[in-house]
């Protein structure tokens, strides 16, 4: 019998820097094959159609000294032709006042962007200059790809001069960057970046590319060092790249108004952690340019451009800015705190619930969080301050936070009167059911009531990440309700659902469906069970995540278990008296010391109290309330954290696991107990 014989893979498409990246994220497998499909070593019928359209090229040359440059050189359309899928034929003059010019000589390496800026269209090319004459060169193709239209805002162009006539002004050679390059900078919402490699066989790669986002998201600090957020884009991380493994870089800056160019090259340095990052919108990395050549050109292209009709890129638009991130960092900074917070708008949701939309009313942001975390906030009620938890029914790109509260008791009641311009306090989101808007694994949203607030918040979530990355996450929401008029979220559920390019899919349920028409007002009697999810549900593996009464979560969470649904696939807002009994997959570790079963004295330090823990008598917040302690708590079941408190001294145990996670020396004294010990005294910062 033959041995099979496995066919040899070539090596992969990407060097060595552009994995580099691709596995900080863990998509090198992925990215495989469309590096092998994407990048021609020739140009494809429309890019060769699509080069002569051109009133300009994007260029990025490496001059002898080692250094990259990114230029832009202009012509009337046609200055550049293809005549067969290998080559691509430019007439352009030398250019002296050009830095990047003097590395564009015969058997140079080029890259070339061309971007037509009045449709979002752009095609990559690098490749090796073949020149005849001082007025034209071919380039000879080596890569060729197309690139995603996302942050490309549109303008239209004219010419104020012929294409190749001198400008008015010699250029400026500047030691650092001046008032002028700062204000084109601080004004940009564009600019293009080159970069380059040395190949291990001895072959020199250069790369030209476009960046884009909303006004002013170049920042430049007082050193004179550029940080730029790099967003979501096609993974293939050639600029990003090449900088990791040659950091050096071309920047230009076109003020697209007078025509003016800002040309620089020097270092780069990516950044793939930081809270920065955390805190910029959309931001999944960021990179610093320090620039060690600053050329300033007046009149550097005799283009000029108009904003287009509706030009903003609508990916643009979901980024944030240097001001908010700062604000961001300053309300990190400030996270275990209590801070006031506006109420600058309400709305009536349904019959029982009412949204309250929050502004900070301090000189910081919002704190950055996740779809389904909560906020703890605190307001006072006959003159003493309370402290309540409220699930967030805003996504982390929203600009407020809201919370959603059913009128159901005295603080719900109390904070239905309260109205815009009213302040509470509230200290930052937390919590740990959460969804990633990433993943792969089709979702599956189970609401009962009020519990719709996380499942709107993550929706709002899947819908912002699925346009910003151009995958919506496969989504099912089921909502129950009592009755037509309870129901939250009708009109804002269903324009997700029809902005969701049919990823996302709804099914209404009514236990009371007077004057409700099936169709049309609700599509299934009853309540949400295994039946109904079995007959919806196409066949496929699916994350599950709950949220409404005890009962309702309960009961959903055994019968899926009974399917053989995974227990970390079942994801459950245990929120307020709503704890769930979970039936814990085989294999898994205990989390917990078991609770004392003999007496434990324990020490209140901050107010000097003591008191003796005896088994079965309940929670370390109760026996606290118990010597006239009030120490703050929002949900009595440790999924809020609010009652986190410092251990001094010995250790808790959990009869029943919290969902909050705890930090190291920490515990969630309204759920815990004292923990099996040797007689030691169990101290709390009480």
């Amino acid at each position: 019998m033959l041995e099979k014989i496995e066919p040899i893979r070539a090596a992969s498409p990407w060097h060595e820097g552009e994995l580099a990246i691709q596995r900080s994220l863990g998509v090198v497998d992925r990215m495989d094959a469309p590096g092998r499909n994407f990048v021609r070593t020739f140009m494809p019928e429309q890019h060769q159609q699509f080069y002569p359209l051109l009133p300009f090229i994007v260029l990025g040359a490496v001059d002898p000294a080692g250094d990259v440059w990114a230029s832009l050189r202009a012509g009337e359309p046609g200055f550049m032709q293809a005549p067969d899928a290998h080559a691509l034929d430019v007439r352009l003059p030398r250019d002296p006042y050009d830095p990047a010019d003097k590395g564009m000589g015969d058997g140079a390496a080029v890259a070339m962007l061309g971007i037509q800026l009045e449709t979002r269209r752009r095609n990559r090319l690098n490749g090796t200059i073949r020149r005849t004459a001082d007025d034209r060169f071919a380039v000879a193709v080596g890569q060729s790809f197309g690139n995603c239209p996302q942050y490309i805002q549109l303008r239209d162009f004219s010419f104020t001069r012929e294409p190749n006539a001198p400008p008015k002004a010699p250029p400026v050679h500047l030691d650092s960057l001046d008032a002028r390059a700062k204000e084109i900078i601080a004004n940009a919402d564009t600019f293009f970046v080159a970069s380059y490699v040395d190949r291990d066989n001895g072959e020199r790669q250069v790369d030209v590319s476009h960046r884009g986002g909303k006004t002013g998201f170049v920042h430049v600090s007082e050193d004179g060092v550029l940080t730029i957020p790099d967003f979501a884009g096609n993974l293939f991380f050639n600029t990003l790249g090449n900088f990791m493994l040659n950091p050096r870089a071309g920047l230009l800056f076109v003020d697209f108004a007078t025509g003016d160019m800002l040309q620089m090259t020097g270092e780069a340095e990516v950044i793939l952690a930081s809270p920065e990052i955390d805190a910029f919108q959309g931001a999944e990395r960021l990179w610093h340019f320090r620039p060690r050549q600053v050329i300033y050109r007046p009149d550097g292209s005799p283009l000029r451009w108009s904003f287009g009709q509706a030009g903003w890129s609508p990916n643009s638009l979901m980024t944030g800015d240097w001001q908010q991130t700062e604000d961001r960092l300053r309300a990190a900074a400030r996270a275990g705190e209590w801070r006031p917070f506006r109420i600058v708008r309400t709305r009536d949701e349904s019959a029982t619930i009412r949204s309250l939309y929050l502004e900070p009313a301090d000189d910081a942001g919002l704190t950055s969080f996740h779809a389904g975390q909560h906020l703890s906030i605190r307001l006072k009620a006959e003159g003493k301050p309370i402290v309540r938890s409220y699930t967030l029914s805003a996504a982390p790109s929203d600009a407020a936070y809201r919370i959603s509260v059913k009128r159901d008791g005295a603080v719900s009641s109390l904070l239905h009167r309260l109205s815009s311009g009213d302040v509470i306090e509230a200290r930052a989101p937390a919590g740990s059911f959460v969804i990633d808007a990433s993943e792969r694994r089709p979702a599956v949203l189970l609401a009962a009531g009020v519990g719709i607030t996380p499942m709107i918040a993550m929706l709002r979530h899947i819908l912002y990440e699925g346009l910003r990355k151009r995958r919506i996450r496969p989504t099912w929401l089921f909502q129950s309700a009592r009755s037509l008029d309870e129901r939250a979220f009708d009109q804002e559920i269903t324009s997700l659902v029809d902005a969701g390019q049919g990823k996302i899919h709804l099914t209404r349920v009514l236990s009371q469906t007077d004057g409700a028409s099936k169709g049309e007002n609700y599509d299934a009697a009853g309540r949400i069970d295994l039946p109904l999810l079995q007959s919806t549900l196409p066949f496929d593996d699916y994350d599950f995540y709950l949220c409404g009464p005890r009962a309702f979560m309960q009961s959903l969470y055994d019968g899926l278990r009974a399917l053989n649904v995974a227990d970390a696939r079942i994801h459950a807002e245990t929120f307020g008296l709503s704890s769930l009994t979970r039936n814990l997959d085989a294999g898994l570790p205990t989390v917990s010391k078991p609770p004392a079963n003999t007496s434990v004295r324990v020490i209140f330090t901050d107010s000097g109290k003591e008191a003796r823990w005896q088994p079965g008598e309940g929670t370390l917040l109760e026996l606290a309330e118990a010597r006239g302690l009030s120490p703050e708590y929002g949900c009595r079941n440790g999924s809020c954290g609010s009652c986190s408190t410092r251990v001094l001294e010995g250790e808790v145990a959990y009869p029943q696991q919290p969902s909050f996670e705890v930090g190291q020396g920490e515990a969630l004294i309204c759920c815990a107990v004292p923990a099996e010990n040797d007689g030691q005294a169990l101290q709390l910062a009480v």
